[in-house]
Parts: C-alpha cells; structure tokens; sequence
C-alpha cells in the first residue's frame, strides 16, 4: 500500500510539473512570437509542455509560470536559445517537394549563361537535407569542382549542428536519387554503420550559419536562388510580410525565390512576379 500511494505521489507530481496553464500557455506563446515570429496554435499547448518540461526538471520549478519568470528576469546564458530550440519544429526530408528541383534544374540550371558563380541559399535548412538536396543538383549541373555555394541557415542551434556534420540514418538514403546516392554519399561502416555521410567534396560547398529571419539579416551578400519553404505557414500575416521583404533585400533582380505548395507570398511585393504557384521571381 506505502510503494502504491509513493507511485501516485510521484505521478502526480510528474503530472503537476507537465501540466500548463491558459496563462503560462499565453506568456510562451508571446514569447516564441517576440523570440523567433512565430505563432503557436492553441492545440500546440500540450506540445509546449511536453518540449519544456525538461526545463523544468533542469532548474527545480514546479510551475511554468517560475520557468517564465526566470527567463524573464535573469535569464542563464543560452537559455532563450533553449527555448527556441525545443518549440521550433524542424520536419524535413532529401528532395521534399521535387517539382521544386525539377524547376531549379530546367528554369534555372539548364537555361543559365552566367559566368558569376551561382549563389544559393536555403533559408531555414533545418538538419541540413534541403541545401545538401541543393548541393547535389548543382554538383550535378556545374560539378564538384566548379565555384558555386549553398548557404543554410536555421533559428534552432541543434539542427545546424547535425547539417554541418553531414551524417544521417540509412533510412533516409530511399529519399535521394540513386546516382546521387552514390555519387555524393557514403556509407558508414563499424562504429558508424547504418548511417551515411554527404562527401566532404559536397560538403565544401555547403556552409551553415544561425539567422533568425524575423530579425535583421546579417551581411551575407545576394543570392540567384532563395528557398523559404515551410515556415511562412507558423507566421501570422505581419511576420510573414516582414520576413519577405528581408528576404528580398538578398535576392539579386531576376533572382527567384521559392517557397512551400501551401504557401503563398502574392501582393506582399511589388518586385516579386509569380512564374508559377510556389515561385517567385524578383523583376
């Protein structure tokens, strides 16, 4: 009966520590929109408990509310960054939406008569699959010698960490082209096997830096192609405009710029021409 009642006290103690409040759930969700411009859904308010309960743990507090005073006050170094990291969703495959490729390949890389190396830049690359996907095509087109760059960048420090390595599970090889998969990957063995590594060739064309969009942009030059895709969605209308126009500073005239399939930019700008559903050139 004793190990009974001390199981219940200590789920209800887990139960306490994981639940949030309408009002807790109200001051992260202006604190994510102020940090990163993004807005979180009402039905995200378990998954805003779930990703913080850690840092609850971390830290001794039985409530959020001590969590968000804490941040509020005397932050640790870092910890805002913490936050952003664990309520920023990162979903991303090799190859996500391939007309995307297919048009980069036909409309951009078949028809370019530039001798300006050709600069491009995934704008929230997540774990790294987007500019690598990039990366592969453009090794494809110019080669792996010739001078063409891939800039990713990402809100959340975690997953650049994994996109500058260049490692990924096996599982992840059925998303890229064969030939590409053994052109520009290899195959891990002993202590890493069941993962592949993009080619350090690959790899050197490919840099990651931290930028958080609905902030100033830093002085990272202009770009023929821009791909924004599947993150205006988590923006309110505001955001969204604002982080465009950022965006279009860098984007060299005649440059395009690309975003999701649900995603649609149209009257945000008058420099920008849709070319088709999803992809914009600036004029």
């Amino acid at each position: 009966m004793e190990c009974r009642h001390a199981v219940q006290k200590l789920s209800g103690d887990l139960f306490h520590q994981s639940a949030i409040t309408d009002w807790e759930f109200a001051r992260f969700q202006q604190l994510i929109y102020d940090l990163a411009g993004i807005t979180l859904s009402e039905h995200k308010k378990n998954l805003v408990a779930v990703r913080l309960a850690g840092r609850l743990r971390h830290f001794s507090l039985t409530s959020f509310a001590d969590y968000y005073q804490l941040l509020m006050n005397e932050p640790p170094v870092g910890e805002l960054q913490i936050v952003v990291d664990h309520l920023t969703t990162n979903e991303t495959h090799f190859f996500r939406e391939p007309r995307h490729f297919g048009f980069i390949k036909r409309q951009i890389l078949d028809n370019r008569t530039s001798t300006v190396p050709l600069r491009c830049w995934s704008a929230v690359c997540s774990t790294g699959e987007e500019p690598y996907s990039l990366a592969m095509l453009l090794a494809s087109h110019f080669g792996e010698t010739a001078d063409w760059t891939v800039l990713g960048s990402d809100i959340n420090s975690n997953v650049l960490g994994q996109a500058r390595s260049g490692l990924y599970l096996n599982s992840r090889q059925a998303e890229i082209p064969i030939r590409y998969l053994q052109q520009y990957c290899l195959k891990g063995v002993r202590s890493q096997q069941g993962t592949l590594l993009i080619n350090n060739q690959l790899r050197q064309h490919v840099c990651f830096k931290q930028i958080n969009l609905n902030m100033s942009l830093p002085s990272i030059g202009l770009f023929d192609l821009i791909l924004l895709r599947n993150v205006l969605i988590y923006f309110s209308a505001e955001t969204k405009r604002d982080v465009v126009l950022r965006i279009l500073e860098k984007l060299k005239p005649g440059g395009y710029l690309i975003v999701g399939h649900s995603e649609t930019i149209t009257g945000i700008s008058d420099q920008l021409r849709l070319i088709k559903p999803s992809i914009y050139q600036k004029v």
